[in-house]
């Protein structure tokens, strides 16, 4: 045999054989010239009969063609001849071979799992021509003639048509309401529509885009991951059985709604009552009718989307109020948060939220509801609101750009280290002063706005900074570099930049510890490139041109720095305990210098690098009284190893992390006595026990006595998890509500016009298949145990996750399971009053027109008559997965994945897929917004004052109240007035908005779902649904199973308390 056809040559020249060989056949038995075999794609196209099937003889004909030998290779073929030639391995299905495939659905390559039988025999009907992308579910072709008169026939299961279309099954309601009859398409035989209604799409050839190839790999247009019947029903079967547990156990109950809507007529009469004797007081609108202020309630509670666990939303509507309730000033919020702390409520007004919202809980803890008050009390007295109102972002500010000359830099000679400053916060607080005294920092975005005097106030500043620094060599060493000089005649331009002086502080501190080390590299090699590393860093402080392109000089520094960094004698010098740093993380980091110097923690005369790591492990440990006990340790024994001293490390934090939870009150009473003798006994001398091994050199005894002790702290947990032990949470505050033990929980929106609108047309959704609730619930019940549900901390809300559900089963699911309401809307009928506009039309601006008669849908979804999917819940829901975790083709549906980086999710647009270029929201933008606040009341207030970045982009024009030349960047804001409005106050806030996650809001178009979304929070989504995907792909192979729906803080509570149990073992030895 051929060595080509026995694997033995390329296969690029195997394939290239075969090809050329089947054409010489061709040409021979169908009498065709070779030249007819390359005609273009173009030419192919234009005959409707599929391509002449296989021979059964290919094989024989092909190896009787192949040429000999003996004779001279044929000329390798260029780039257009292996085009083609790869667009002739997309060969029809032979009609001979469809019988076997009937089963396969429409659209369907092989491995694609089938939908239900009675589909499989309705689609096989259809001929080779049923192989389309769905349509739209609103698309009505222009001709019912001849399927294929619009366009070539589909020669390939994939047709080059956009990734997402919706499904053919349903054609909506027409725009005459007594059309209701001839919404579903015309049947043939069996129930399936006619073939005339599927609009012509065209093959995968070569000039058709193709999905990408993995690596250098060639194209398959049907070739697909497989998925066997019995794995593809373990997995649906699975899925179902937990959407079946999850929403019998997570449906809220009708008796929790009948208690929520309870607490909101409650509280609207007090709302209105409020609000009525402001208007009728204040305002003088005597005739003010109290019952046109309304708390109308939307959200999950409405669209039928509730958890049990799920809050209240309301929107307070006042529209005769002179002025609205989310108009700028307005008093209104303010005054119903008075009246809601009057009655007992626990209530908080929240400004710097997208839309102002006041948070209410019926029962509030006193101390609760005493910090509340006196919030409340803060702000009547013109004291400045806290900046944690649940608007956390983790943007840089603004840089600050105006025409005000900075301050005298006076100030800037004050800077001093101190000598227990770190250098990191030494740079922060001279940061900050900077700012405050009105300085500019060079950035890549403001250095074409910034002027000489700025520059030369920001190089005096840079020097001020190192004549700040405590320690007096360093600070001589680099104010003798010329890129640090006073007065250096050869250098005419000595612009520098705060950041890249701190980068040099930092490298230079590097550069002393390698003057004056006593250990060296592992091998001569590296100590060489060490000090070449060393002599590029000396040299660029003195490079003549530093001032030229101080952004390019900040560079290089850092990348000098970066490799000073990286020599471990050096790093040896710099251990350092961070804060909140475990000391097993600490221990960690200085195994690995040792390691990387060539030393090993087994104690010894000679080994001199583990004395060195020994002594800069306890000098920076970070806590003092910590650190001079493990100091007192590591003298009184000979010969001790890392490991010892590291154990002695966590005895002594731990003692001081137990002490720290008790000066704080956090353990019971009965407790108390035996978390002391545990101090104490973790501050007890350390023995060395030779019995247990040189991993238990050193360890902390356990008496008889102490074994009731022992069991009350295991029992009791680590208390570095507890909150004295831990960082600031800074989504967390003294004025926020507890989970559960308030009563009723609830949101009012000062600004839910459209939020009412969103919550209709989530209803009609509902509405449209029974299917649909259980599936949304089920999402946003795993989203919420695997922590990805919340905006405050980066990640996605619960609204995000419904749209992502309906995009799915609007747009992807084929058949769809829902058709796309808003492309359904009838026109309005005219002599609309402009109420009832605003109602069904435009609201606030947005067009809210959708398909929305509750009742009509609901009666066509009793009859079957919306969808002609029948897929279960399972399969569906597998198919949801699939679809967000991965992004090539899919084995649920012919469709692909969602692209994260690209797709843009667009529930109103027919296809469901826009791209982040065509909504222009390619990269995060930082904007500011004015909001005029109403002030606190005259009495108290006199001038507002309020801190603003000064001089960021844009202020320039927003008031002429601002001072740009007040110190500090603080500035007076002269009360204004309005009528019938209190005096105004303007806030400045920063708001993010980052497109990582795009997500089309129905309505208002300019607004991402998923603006919230950060890095972190969109790492964390994606791991998450590869997670679940990863887990159903594993059902029905056998073998060990995660929890699909584990819960994050259950399994983050188990692990710290193995963590815990394995550092009581280390501490103690094995036998506790």
């Amino acid at each position: 045999m051929d060595a080509h056809l026995s694997g033995g040559g390329d296969l690029e020249d195997r394939l290239s054989s075969l090809i050329i060989s089947n054409l010489e056949r061709d040409a021979t038995v169908q009498n065709r010239g070779s030249h007819a075999s390359f005609s273009s794609p173009q030419s192919q196209n234009q005959t409707r009969d599929p391509a002449p099937a296989p021979d059964p003889d290919a094989a024989r004909l092909t190896q009787e063609n192949l040429p000999d030998k003996s004779k001279p290779p044929r000329k390798r073929l260029n780039q257009a001849q292996r085009r083609q030639m790869s667009a002739q391995l997309s060969i029809p299905i032979e009609p001979r071979s469809r019988a076997p495939q009937a089963a396969r659905p429409y659209n369907s390559p092989p491995g694609y799992p089938h939908h239900r039988q009675q589909q499989q025999q309705q689609q096989a009907n259809n001929g080779p021509y049923r192989s389309q992308r769905p349509q739209s579910a609103t698309f009505r072709p222009p001709s019912r003639g001849n399927a294929f008169s619009n366009g070539p026939p589909s020669g390939s299961p994939f047709p080059s048509h956009p990734r997402h279309q919706p499904s053919l099954s349903y054609h909506g309601p027409m725009s005459t309401p007594a059309e209701h009859h001839g919404w579903r398409q015309p049947q043939l035989q069996g129930g399936e529509p006619r073939a005339s209604h599927i609009p012509p799409t065209l093959p995968f050839d070569a000039t058709s885009p193709r999905p990408p190839k993995p690596g250098n790999a060639l194209y398959h247009p049907g070739r697909q991951n497989h998925v066997r019947t019995e794995e593809l029903k373990a997995q649906t079967d699975m899925l179902e059985g937990l959407c079946c547990t999850i929403v019998a156990g997570a449906e809220i109950e009708p008796a929790d709604i009948a208690e929520k809507e309870r607490f909101r007529s409650m509280i609207e009469e007090v709302a209105r009552a409020a609000i009525t004797h402001h208007e009728r007081v204040n305002n003088g609108l005597l005739d003010f009718p109290p019952a046109s202020v309304q708390l109308r309630c939307f959200g999950s509670l409405i669209s039928g989307f509730a958890t049990k666990a799920a809050d209240m939303d309301l929107g307070l509507l006042s529209p005769l109020s002179p002025v609205q309730p989310n108009a700028p000033g307005s008093p209104i919020p303010r005054l119903v948060e008075k009246a809601f702390l009057d009655i007992g409520l626990g209530a908080r007004l929240l400004t710097r939220t997208r839309v102002p919202i006041i948070k209410i809980c019926e029962k509030p803890p006193p101390k609760l509801r005493a910090d509340l008050l006196d919030e409340r009390e803060r702000w009547e007295r013109g004291a400045q609101d806290e900046a944690d109102d649940h608007d956390h972002h983790d943007d840089p500010d603004l840089n600050p750009i105006d025409d005000f000359q900075p301050q005298a830099p006076k100030k800037s000679r004050s800077l001093r280290q101190g000598e227990k400053r770190s250098l990191a916060n030494y740079y922060i607080a001279a940061r900050s002063l900077f700012r405050k005294l009105g300085g500019i920092e060079l950035t890549n975005t403001n250095s074409f706005q910034i002027k000489r005097d700025d520059y030369e106030f920001l190089y005096e500043f840079c020097l001020a900074f190192v004549d700040g620094l405590a320690d007096r060599t360093l600070r001589e060493r680099l104010l003798s570099y010329r890129s640090l000089s006073r007065n250096d005649p050869n250098s005419p331009l000595h612009y520098r930049t705060l950041q890249g002086v701190y980068t040099q502080v930092e490298g230079e501190k590097m550069a002393m510890v390698w003057d004056s080390r006593q250990i060296h590299e592992k091998d001569e090699a590296q100590e060489q490139q060490a000090q070449t590393w060393v002599t590029v860093w000396k040299t660029l402080q003195n490079k003549p041109d530093y001032g030229l392109d101080p952004l390019a000089y900040n560079r290089e520094l850092q990348l000098a720095s970066d490799q000073l960094r990286r020599i471990p004698s050096i790093q040896v010098y710099l251990l350092s305990q961070n804060q909140y740093e475990p000391v097993s993380t600490y221990h960690s980091r200085v195994i690995r210098v040792l390691l990387e110097l060539g030393s090993h923690d087994t104690p010894s005369p000679s080994n001199r690098v583990l004395r060195t790591a020994i002594d800069q492990y306890v000098r920076g440990i970070l806590i003092e009284d910590v650190r001079h006990r493990v100091e007192e340790f590591a003298k009184s024994e000979e010969d001790l190893s890392l490991r010892a001293v590291s154990r002695r490390h966590k005895s002594v934090q731990l003692a001081h992390e137990f002490e720290k939870c008790l000066e704080k009150g956090l353990y019971p009473e009965e407790s108390t006595a035996s978390v002391r003798a545990y101090v104490e006994l973790l501050r007890a001398p350390m023995v060395k026990s030779p019995s247990h091994g040189s991993q238990f050199d050193f360890f902390v005894p356990v008496t008889p006595e102490s074994a009731a002790v022992m069991s009350e702290i295991r029992r009791l947990g680590d208390p570095s998890k507890m909150g004295p032990n831990q960082p600031r949470d800074p989504y967390r505050d003294r004025l926020e509500f507890p989970k559960s033990g308030v009563g009723v929980q609830c949101d009012v929106n000062f600004s839910a016009h459209l939020a009412l609108q969103n919550t209709r047309l989530l209803r009609c959704y509902s509405l449209c298949d029974p299917r649909v609730r259980p599936l949304v619930l089920f999402v946003k019940h795993w989203a919420k145990v695997r922590h990805i549900n919340s905006p405050y901390r980066g990640t996605l809300s619960s609204y995000g996750y419904v749209l992502m559900m309906l995009h799915y089963l609007v747009n992807v699911a084929q058949p769809f399971v829902c058709p796309n309401l808003q492309l359904l809307a009838r026109p309005p009928p005219p002599h609309l009053s402009p109420a009832e506009i605003e109602e069904t039309v435009t609201c606030k601006g947005r067009n809210v027109l959708f398909w929305r008669d509750e009742a009509e849908i609901q009666l066509l979804a009793s009859q079957n008559t919306l969808t002609q999917n029948k897929d279960s819940t399972g399969h569906l829901l597998r198919g949801f997965f699939e679809y967000y975790a991965q992004s090539s083709f899919m084995t649920t549906f012919p469709s692909r994945g969602f692209d994260w980086g690209r797709d843009v999710l667009s529930l109103r647009t027919r296809g469901g897929i826009l791209t982040k270029n065509e909504k222009g929201w390619t990269g995060a933008k930082t904007v500011i917004e004015v909001k005029s606040m109403p002030a606190p009341p005259p009495a108290q207030a006199t001038t507002a004052v309020a801190t603003v970045p000064m001089g960021s982009p844009g202020l320039g024009h927003l008031s002429p109240n601002l001072q740009p030349n007040s110190p500090l960047g603080v500035v007076e804001i002269q009360p204004t007035q309005q009528p019938g409005s209190a005096q105004l106050t303007q806030e400045f806030k920063e708001v993010r908005h980052r497109y990582l996650f795009a997500i089309e809001d129905p309505f208002e178009l300019d607004h991402n779902v998923a603006r919230t979304v950060t890095h972190h929070g969109i790492v964390a989504i994606r791991d998450e649904f590869r997670r679940a995907w990863g887990i159903i792909k594993s059902a029905g192979k056998g073998g060990h199973l995660d929890d699909l729906l584990q819960d994050v803080s259950e399994a983050e509570e188990w692990r710290e308390m193995e963590q815990f149990s394995q550092l009581l073992s280390e501490l103690h030895g094995r036998e506790i």
